[in-house]
């Protein structure tokens, strides 16, 4: 008999289970059907030694110290500040785009802040209201910066255009008058020392805590006993697609080792021509600060099939959600958490914070 079960072993699932466990000592089972914990945080090391972030670069950073003083019971931390360039034919600009991306790439000499505040000034198009991703952008940048860096990329990325999709979804992406070329500027800006995996291993050991992997939760739900149940998978799966199923964006990854030490000047680089099929290239011993004198990088192909890593934010499938929404709220018994479960992009931050407000706010 377990008080609870709760469905996926990602960050939603074992915050909420360690809570559980160590605070209320209560007895969970954490049904994963992958054959990992970690969910798409997960890292391992390479025939080569390089611990690789299987699922996409996982950069921590939070401005919560909240979150932060929790992760760090079960791991150190290394400090590490992610720098993004974009591949525009051929060649490299800071992105987020800042000051430095505009005076390479127009050839000026934009000398401070408020220049470059009078250079977007003098090329966005005012629209309002916001309506789509493009909406966002143009307001911001103007037509010319939307279609080099915004729109193929957007593209690829999600196979929709970006006046398809929500504002939300290029919204994420800051524009600077600055030369700050971080790609976050959040106040913890940090990588687990020891990799991802090894931080949720602390999480979850835990005497009241037992893990099954590879393991569709419906498949065990009537030899099992428990009280409650916390389901951090894709909402539709868990209603039998009863109204159909959501879309989501999937990655494929191609990965090459290459005999020398980098392979490119910084850990992520976009690729933001149409040229290119795959959307970037991610260098993983610059997430690690590993010494070695090979390398290991992963080119990125966006796909519909496999892991479902990207709920696709169009005022369709939010009315198609909300369908399943109103269901949830009707199981008085499942508490949804999660970036599928509730079908909306959360950073990893975020996915804690949410987790630690759910436990505390819920009569557990």
């Amino acid at each position: 008999m377990y008080d609870y079960l709760i469905v996926g072993a990602g960050f939603s699932g074992s915050v909420m289970a360690e809570r559980l466990a160590s605070q209320l000592n209560k007895k969970v089972l954490i049904v994963e059907k992958r054959n990992h914990i970690g969910g798409n945080a997960y890292d391992d090391f390479d025939k080569n030694g390089i611990l690789v972030h299987r699922y996409g670069p996982h950069i921590f950073h939070t401005n919560s110290k909240k979150v932060f003083d929790y992760l760090s019971q079960f791991t150190e931390w290394r400090y590490y500040e992610h720098k993004v360039l974009a591949n525009l034919n051929d060649k490299l600009y800071p992105i987020p785009i800042n000051r430095i991306t505009l005076n390479i790439l127009y050839d000026l000499i934009l000398k401070d802040e408020e220049e470059a505040k009078e250079f977007y000034d003098s090329v966005r198009e005012s629209r309002s209201p916001i309506l789509n991703s493009e909406d966002i952008i143009v307001n911001q940048v103007g037509n010319d910066l939307f279609e080099k860096f915004f729109r193929n990329f957007t593209k690829k990325q999600w196979n929709l255009e970006p006046k398809e999709l929500s504002p939300t979804v290029c919204g994420r992406i800051p524009v600077r008058i600055n030369d700050d070329c971080r790609y976050f500027t959040d106040k913890y800006q940090y990588m687990p020392k020891d990799g991802y995996t090894k931080m949720f291993e602390k999480i979850l050991n835990h005497k009241n805590i037992e893990v099954i992997l590879k393991t569709d939760f419906k498949s065990i739900l009537n030899s099992i006993e428990f009280g409650k149940m916390i389901y951090t998978g894709p909402i539709d799966h868990f209603f039998d697609y009863k109204f159909g199923k959501l879309p989501y964006r999937s990655i494929k990854f191609e990965y090459k080792t290459f005999n020398k030490e980098y392979y490119q000047p910084t850990a992520q680089v976009n690729f933001v021509d149409r040229k290119y099929s795959f959307t970037r290239v991610v260098e993983h011993k610059y997430l690690s600060n590993q010494k070695n004198n090979k390398t290991t990088v992963s080119f990125e192909y966006p796909t519909e099939n496999g892991e479902p890593f990207y709920p696709v934010p169009s005022d369709e499938n939010n009315k198609l959600y909300k369908k399943y929404f109103e269901q949830s709220e009707l199981l008085k018994s499942v508490i949804f958490l999660g970036r599928l479960a509730e079908y909306k992009y959360f950073n990893m931050d975020q996915v804690v914070a949410k987790a630690l407000k759910t436990f505390q706010d819920k009569n557990f």
